[in-house]
């Protein structure tokens, strides 16, 4: 466990450790750092975004096949279709692989914005569904009504009864054909996990029993009864349990069936949304279920209640963008600097006197053995203390609290090389406050936005050294000048690093599961932007790095938040000779990531 950094709950074999390197688990299984190593070999520095579609493509068919799966062993008369929502990652790099991979199984597309519904009818495969969520004007519903005169296969899920009273004024005031409807239900039953309030009786989104009936008449009212095709709920994201699915299932379920009964015959599609997990965290199992099991709780369901209504089972439409997108995606880190580097021996100045306690500090690393280890270890962390309290009251100078510090950290480092620690349990033993300060060059709020706001885990693990135990409690340090832009160390979620000379070598740090949200939600805090990003693609048995986009110039994010930019060239350019302003003008035209080497 202290080796592997939890890699068997969170990868579902993605990724492997071999000779003691992080692995793409794919065909010729290369090592992360031999493909860090090619990327930085073209002059690409700091931070990484390395995605890999043929997860991607792996995620949609075991969505798809397991659900296929559990539809003929059951019977069931209904068909299963998937729609990627596109909140949960936009970018290029990530979409257009996405859609040529789904392909074979019509895998479409889901839009919750004008921007997003644009994408999804400029790209979408033609013979993939394309489902419309969220609140919505009427420029956004005449833009549905376009797509469907384009040939997509398009629903409309209103949100409330406006919506659907907009669509039938597009519909009398325009030639274009009319998409599909769909009714988003606002189920009493809830989710489970941190997004729970998606679903629920007092969820954002969704229409009430009375207002799905008052839909109904005015369909019918309207002479338009045979758009309605599609109920649609959402119970919450990254869902643990699948207790709460089951209630929403058969709540669903009895409306849809009430409808049918009612008379809406071209009703035939139940949308579940999303919500199937992810596994984040190294530690322990969160999702308790499986999604074999999630699939066959859905299929036996709805069977059992259109037998129940005497009613058609209805195709079964999901959501899930989490499931599809999270593992394709690994934030690549190198780390900059060790905090204790100033700790080092070659820094030791010992006086020809000295105070006691410092004589104390240097017999204790001088005299430690195994067995003296944990008592020397702690008597040192004891004389410290005692050793700061005499340089506030005037009694040692500041070489002699320097001596100190070099000694007491050099005591530690020994004492655990010395106890040779097995596993977690006995790195816990020792005091909390023995920890590495690790610099890594990136911006938490740029690349890992929902743990700096929801405290979301995300694995974490170095690319290399993973065949000798790390024994570093390691806290994490990025780069912005923001206190928050850390991740501390945490007894109970421990991160254990290792004790590396960055003279000598690279160390770098891999983020895994960051697929999803994280791309589209960071933000440019200390104007730091998107990494550079690249696609891993395999072919037959090569790897290529496809598309790589490097990450903004500095001259590009000013205008991207509104500065003129040749204003800004001109200022610059006053008072400077001709070859300082080049440099600068170089500058400029690189991006706000430090680097760490010169070249």
């Amino acid at each position: 466990m202290l080796n592997n950094y939890g890699i068997d709950i969170w990868s579902d074999e993605n990724f492997i450790i071999e000779d003691g390197l992080a692995k793409v688990n794919h065909k010729c299984k290369p090592s992360l750092i031999s493909l860090v190593r090619q990327i930085r070999e073209q002059d690409f520095k700091g931070p990484l975004l390395l995605r890999f579609p043929h997860i991607t493509k792996k995620q949609i068919s075991t969505l798809y096949d397991t659900f296929n799966n559990s539809i003929s062993e059951y019977n069931y008369k209904g068909n299963f279709n998937a729609v990627f929502p596109l909140k949960v990652n936009q970018l290029p790099n990530f979409v257009h692989p996405l859609i040529k991979n789904g392909e074979e199984f019509n895998y479409g597309l889901e839009a919750g914005s004008k921007a997003e519904l644009v994408i999804a009818m400029t790209y979408n495969n033609s013979n993939s569904p394309i489902t419309v969520n969220g609140f919505k004007d009427k420029e956004m519903i005449h833009l549905a009504f376009i797509a469907k005169s384009k040939g997509h296969d398009i629903t409309v899920i209103i949100e409330g009864l406006n919506e659907l009273e907009t669509i039938i004024q597009v519909q009398s005031e325009t030639n274009l054909p009319c998409p599909n409807i769909g009714l988003r239900v606002r189920l009493h039953s809830g989710g489970s996990g941190l997004w729970a309030k998606s679903g629920g009786i007092n969820s954002k989104f969704g229409l009430s029993s009375t207002e799905i009936i008052e839909a109904y008449e005015l369909l019918e009212e309207n002479k338009m009864l045979e758009f309605l095709t599609m109920i649609h709920f959402h119970i919450g994201s990254d869902m643990n349990s699948i207790k709460p699915l089951k209630k929403a299932l058969r709540e669903s379920g009895h409306i849809y069936a009430e409808l049918k009964n009612l008379g809406a015959t071209s009703l035939n599609n139940i949308n579940i949304g999303g919500g199937l997990a992810v596994e984040y965290s190294s530690y322990e199992r969160t999702r308790f279920y499986s999604l074999r099991e999630f699939a066959s709780d859905v299929i036996f369901t709805l069977k059992d209640i259109a037998k129940q209504k005497g009613v058609d089972e209805p195709n079964i439409f999901t959501e899930s963008g989490r499931f599809i997108s999270a593992g394709s995606t690994v934030l690549i880190t190198p780390v900059l600097e060790l905090f204790s580097s100033e700790y080092d021996l070659k820094h030791l100045n010992l006086k020809e006197n000295n105070p006691p306690l410092i004589a104390e500090l240097n017999a204790l690393y001088t005299d430690m053995i195994k067995r003296t280890a944990y008592e020397y270890m702690h008597d040192a962390m004891d004389h410290m203390e005692s050793l700061l309290t005499l340089f506030d009251l005037g009694y040692i100078d500041l070489q002699d609290r320097s001596n100190a510090e070099i000694l007491t950290h050099q005591i530690i480092k020994k004492a655990i090389a010395l106890l040779e620690v097995e596993d977690y349990e006995d790195l816990k033993k020792l005091d909390e406050n023995i920890q590495e300060k690790y610099l890594l060059n990136f911006s938490m709020f740029q690349s890992l936005p929902d743990y700096w706001g929801i405290d979301q885990e995300f694995p974490v693990m170095p690319l290399t050294h993973l065949d000798k135990k790390p024994t570093r409690s390691a806290s994490l340090w990025d780069i912005t000048c923001d206190s928050d832009g850390e991740l501390p160390f945490n007894s109970q979620r421990p991160l254990y690093l290792h004790d590396v000379n960055l003279e000598k070598e690279d160390y770098f740090l891999g983020f895994f599961n960051v697929g999803a949200y994280q791309d589209t939600l960071g933000m440019k805090h200390n104007l730091f932007s998107q990494p550079t990003e690249v696609n891993v693609v395999f072919k037959e048995n090569e790897v290529k790095l496809e598309k790589i986009i490097e990450s903004q110039k500095i001259i590009d994010i000013l205008d991207d938040i509104d500065y003129d930019t040749r204003d800004i060239k001109d200022r610059l350019k006053e008072n400077l000779d001709t070859n300082t302003y080049q440099i600068l003008k170089k500058y400029l035209n690189e991006n706000s990531y430090l680097k760490t080497t010169w070249s």
